[in-house]
């Protein structure tokens, strides 16, 4: 008994470990879009100024 507790305990710490990467994974994907976005806007944006400035 002990033993299928311990091997269901150490798979449980596989998947936490296993999600937790995912999660990371997700994060900095959705950041990397999040920046490139924003880059794009700002320049855009500062095309936009700078030609009614000219």
């Amino acid at each position: 008994m002990t033993n299928t507790s311990d091997a269901n305990k150490e798979r449980n710490r596989e998947i936490a470990q296993n999600e937790e990467a995912k999660q990371v994974t997700g994060s900095i994907r959705v950041s990397t879009w999040a920046v490139a976005v924003a880059v794009m806007i700002g320049g855009i944006l500062f095309t936009f100024g700078w030609l009614a400035l000219k």
